[in-house]
């Protein structure tokens, strides 16, 4: 069941669109090398790249997840709002001045720098579209779901058309297109959710506890949205979710990608100042708005679905809300940044997945880094069509899943193989390329496979009575056997590579903190 077309959530869908292909045509014509394609010429100022990192960031999962996530289960969806808070905190203090100061392109860059490369970058491309593909899945459910309910369209369809305009962002525009795209999303996004947030609060003289109050009234499950166990039924799911939901951003190669846009280090950890403030804010909005739509939507028949629910289930719990606050027009407006939203987050998903395939496969794996300029980034234009045809695919498969879980699954991957292969190459000097190649590996695939025998998959997807793995989230389980294999495998690792790996660490330790030798280098 959907909803009668709006001509103005119409135009202002059209009119994003427009505006970001025009964007995308700017910058296709300012690419003329391979570190303008992957890396924006790195021209972009700290600020401008906070804005684009909390773009990136704030996906369908925060502004359509969080909020679904809330209306249905209260209070536990905070694990998904002060997660990311304490990743991009650890990002800030411990990461991102050496991560930029050892890297190029890539967060793999980084892993190999002391590292044998190949093996790095085998591991590393294979966790990125891994990550990737997860992370992504999520964008397109919400996509789907949210034009099928504005516009009538089937769910199908809709997932294709942002298949396609992503494609023609990533593989035309480059980073260049996808951190201006994000830039105006962010802001779009601030604004948007400010405004809802001061509507819904006015409607209860803004007092919080007024609000609350009538939730839990309004809720079929009353105090308990106000209590623990609604989103993590036990301890071990609320461990293992808090460990994907923190951590995880520290992994995400999207989001590692944006160091490398910056001039230099000094820029990088600015960067993530900004980006910790912004997404700050927006998450205490999305609570606002979480809360706010249970209050708000109670008692209106119109915006419920024959079955139970909510039109287009609780994924477009804040688009309702945005209708009853603000009326059609803002309605359109919060339909449309929701969209521009969606759009921005899988361009910077299948950039770094097809930079992937041509710099870390492509370049250093198959071609042993002869590779000219002009052939990666017809790789990588190539990776981007298939990403996008493989995301389009999963999206359809994955229809009926809440586009918030469905991000967890992709920060689990992303905490259980390349966060600890990533903390562990700059800190740890008895790290190895054995350890890291094994325990990387180890990681990532208890991640897909536990995920795989998980009550999502192996119960609501493959359709059997109940699950091998009893939890739907998997990162305390694979990331912990990430680190003990790590671990062990460089402990007991006696090659002659495992020599060189430890001697390089020096090396590594005064670049990563002085930049001295790095192309962002700055004075200290």
């Amino acid at each position: 069941m959907t909803r009668s077309p709006s001509t103005l959530a119409i135009a202002m869908f059209i009119i994003v669109m427009l505006s970001t292909l025009a964007i995308t045509w700017w910058a296709a014509r300012r690419i003329k090398t391979r570190k303008d394609f992957y890396a924006a010429g790195g021209r972009i100022k700290g600020w401008q790249n906070g804005l684009a990192i909390s773009g990136d960031f704030m996906s369908a999962a925060t502004i359509l997840g969080v909020t679904g996530l809330m209306y249905t289960t209260g209070y536990d969806s905070m694990i998904y709002i002060l997660g990311p808070l304490v990743g991009f905190s650890v990002l800030i203090f411990l990461m991102a001045e050496r991560f930029r100061n050892l890297g190029k392109y890539t967060f793999t860059d980084v892993a190999s720098f002391r590292l044998e490369p190949v093996s790095m970058k085998a591991f590393g491309a294979c966790g990125t579209l891994v990550a990737v593909i997860f992370y992504m899945i999520a964008q397109m459910v919400g996509a789907g779901a949210l034009i099928e309910v504005l516009f009538g369209i089937q769910y199908a369809y809709a997932v294709i058309l942002v298949g396609v305009l992503m494609i023609l962002y990533v593989s035309l525009g480059g980073m260049l297109a996808t951190t201006w795209v994000q830039i105006i999303k962010a802001v779009l996004l601030i604004f948007a959710t400010a405004v809802i947030t001061v509507l819904v609060l006015s409607r209860f003289g803004f007092s919080i506890e007024s609000m609350f109050e009538a939730a839990v009234a309004a809720h079929p499950k009353h105090m308990a949205i106000m209590a623990p166990g609604g989103a993590a039924p036990d301890l071990i799911s609320v461990a293992s979710l808090s460990i994907a939901v923190s951590l995880g951003v520290i992994g995400l190669p999207h989001v590692l990608m944006r160091f490398f846009t910056v001039p230099d280090s000094k820029e990088a950890r600015s960067s993530i100042f900004v980006t910790l403030v912004i997404v700050f804010v927006v998450f205490f909005a999305t609570f606002v708005m979480g809360y706010g739509a249970i209050s708000v939507l109670a008692g209106r028949p119109e915006y419920m679905a024959p079955g139970g629910g909510l039109i287009g289930g609780s994924n477009m719990a804040v688009v309702h809300l945005a209708d009853v606050v603000g009326g059609d027009a803002f309605f359109g407006f919060i339909s449309a940044v929701a969209f521009a939203t969606i759009l921005a987050v899988v361009a910077g998903l299948t950039l770094a997945g097809a930079s992937a395939v041509s710099h870390d496969l492509y370049g250093q794996v198959f071609r042993k880094g002869q590779a000219s300029e002009k052939e990666e980034v017809m790789v990588s234009r190539i990776a981007a069509v298939c990403v996008g045809i493989v995301a389009v695919f999963f999206g359809i498969v994955f229809e009926k899943q809440n586009v918030a879980f469905m991000v967890s699954l992709g920060l689990s991957v992303a905490a259980s193989a390349n966060f600890p292969v990533l903390i562990l190459s700059m800190y740890w000097k008895g790290l190895t390329t054995r350890g890291a190649f094994i325990g990387g590996f180890a990681g990532l695939i208890s991640a897909v496979v536990l995920v795989a025998l998980g009550p999502v998959v192996w119960v609501q997807i493959l359709g059997h009575a109940k699950p091998i793995f009893p939890y739907a989230y998997p990162a305390l389980h694979s990331m912990v056997l990430a680190f003990i294999c790590i671990w062990f495998f460089s402990v007991t690792d006696k090659s002659k590579r495992a020599t060189i790996d430890r001697e390089g660490f020096d090396i590594q330790n005064v670049r990563s903190q002085t930049g001295i030798g790095a192309e962002g280098a700055v004075e200290h």
